[in-house]
């Protein structure tokens, strides 16, 4: 059961690290004020800077590595996570990843500097 919501959250974050940046540029020419928010873009960008960090350094997942742990203890999935589990884990050699990790980052990065995000000021700032 908890392999199982690791998971379902692991593939949570790669959908937000995935659908980040369409979403800044889509959100910019819809005029999504949100898109530029200074603390999501701020998480998105540090998120996708943990996983090429990982990836360079030769490191696994923290959250593959509790699941297959947690797996080698429990035999069968459900059909929701073997799904996810088939969409996220794929073979390819391990500088495919870290090289498609390593531009996604650049373009992550990219897309900070044309669309910048904006800092919220509290209302203890503007007095």
């Amino acid at each position: 059961m908890l392999a199982d919501a690791i998971v379902v959250a692991h593939f949570l974050i790669v959908l937000f690290v995935l659908a980040g940046v369409p979403l800044v540029y889509v959100g910019v020419a819809l005029r999504w004020a949100w898109v530029r928010s200074w603390r999501w873009r701020v998480l998105h960008l540090a998120a996708i800077f943990v996983i090429t960090t990982e990836s360079l350094l030769g490191i696994a997942c923290p959250l593959t590595v509790w699941e297959y742990a947690l797996r080698g203890q429990q035999s069968t999935r459900g059909f929701i996570e073997r799904w996810i589990d088939q969409l996220l884990f794929y073979e390819a050699p391990s500088w495919v990843f870290t090289v498609s990790y390593v531009a996604f980052a650049a373009l992550v990065l990219v897309t900070w500097i044309a669309v910048p995000p904006i800092r919220q000021r509290r209302e203890s700032d503007e007095s």
